[in-house]
């Protein structure tokens, strides 16, 4: 699991690192002047000058910046770099910078799923152990045979009256053993734990079968399918699309009712998060850890490429201080051909900056003290 952790805290690195070098190479492309390019806020912990610009890294790692000459109105330029500020060049090439940052999110997400389809592949055949994810309380009104033998979500099924099971020999065995005790040996928490059961006979749309009151899920990938160039090339552009209509899907759910109050009433403690509320970043890493630690890597690395999309689109919408704030600021200087003076933003900059400062601290908050199940089991 750390090592899932671990690899994702360096990709947001990463992520962070390209948003803000697109920034920086299509304002050096334009002729305009950077001044710094840092990976983090507060203090400096170490820096270095290279030209005009100083690059470096600074002690709270919660993001990252590119200081362009002439976009803060409470700067005063230098004379000699009149020419070179941000404000100076035309509409389209300022538009051009606001953009690339979030450009880069796309790009990475093609990226990571281009990896997925042409070099990982997409699982098409799974078996191994069956692994148990849910235990049903109860079958028909009366308490289940999982329940009562002390079956735990998590236990993988290794054995059933000493011989070794995968999942579709463990359905058969327990569809075809009603009525009767038979012995389980389930692996839980690298220990082998021996427990006994006995099927029931149980009615699911129609059609009766043995069950023992369990969920289960299989735990290997047999077979995996690997696409060509090409077919990579076009799979992964669907798949970049399909992720977008999924962000803005996810963040009608987030930032609407239903997600602030699911927020909500998990911070007062009246509701227990689920699978589906919301996670932070903190959330998302230890999800991705899960899901190495389970052999989803697949899954990871669609996690991610959904994480870069989801955050492209966030940083465009036409809200100050997002870079789309300032690109709505550019189009309705060209749609009317008014200056805006950055200053009268300011308030709507600071309550849409608050509003996002407390949604992080209270989801970062829920991930440690109230972690959202884990999805995998």
């Amino acid at each position: 699991m750390l090592t899932g952790i671990l690899i994702f805290v360096g990709g947001i690195f990463l992520m962070i690192f390209f948003h803000e070098l697109g920034h920086f190479l299509t304002a050096k492309r334009f002729g305009i002047k950077v001044e710094e390019f840092f990976i983090g806020f507060g203090p400096r912990i170490w820096s270095f000058r290279r030209g005009e610009t100083e690059y470096g890294i600074k002690a709270i790692p919660v993001g990252g910046y590119v200081k362009i000459a002439g976009m803060s109105p409470l700067e005063e330029p230098a004379p000699e770099d009149r020419e070179r500020l941000f404000t100076s060049k035309p509409r389209w090439q300022r538009a051009i910078v606001l953009a690339a940052g979030a450009f880069t999110h796309f790009v990475l997400a093609f990226l990571l799923l281009a990896f997925v389809f042409g070099v990982i592949g997409v699982a098409t055949r799974l078996g191994g152990p069956a692994q148990i994810t849910g235990v049903e309380a109860e079958l028909d009104g009366r308490p289940s045979p999982a329940a009562v033998a002390g079956l735990q979500p998590g236990d993988k099924v290794l054995e059933v009256d000493g011989r070794p099971v995968d999942i579709d020999g463990f359905s058969a065995f327990v569809d075809g053993h009603v009525g009767e005790e038979i012995e389980l040996v389930v692996e839980r928490g690298g220990e082998r734990v021996t427990l006994s059961a006995t099927p029931v006979l149980d009615t699911i749309e129609g059609e009766e079968s043995g069950r023992l009151g369990v969920v289960i899920q299989p735990t290997e990938v047999l077979e995996r399918d690997r696409s060509g160039p090409v077919e990579t090339l076009t799979r992964s552009g669907r798949a970049v699309g399909q992720l977008t209509v999924a962000s803005f899907q996810a963040m009608g759910v987030v930032f609407g009712p239903e997600g602030l109050g699911a927020i909500w009433s998990a911070l007062t403690g009246e509701e227990q998060r689920t699978v589906n509320d919301p996670v932070g970043v903190v959330g998302a890493a230890r999800i991705s850890g899960q899901a190495i630690e389970a052999g989803q890597v697949e899954f990871f690395f669609s996690l991610f490429a959904f994480f870069n999309v989801f955050v492209g689109i966030l940083n465009i919408l036409p809200l100050p201080p997002l870079d789309g704030g300032h690109l709505a600021v550019l189009g309705f200087e060209a749609a009317t051909g008014k200056r805006v003076d950055p200053r009268r933003l300011a308030p709507i900059t600071a309550i849409v900056a608050g509003f996002l400062i407390l949604l992080t601290i209270s989801l970062v908050y829920l991930d440690i003290a109230a972690p959202i199940p884990n999805p995998f089991q």
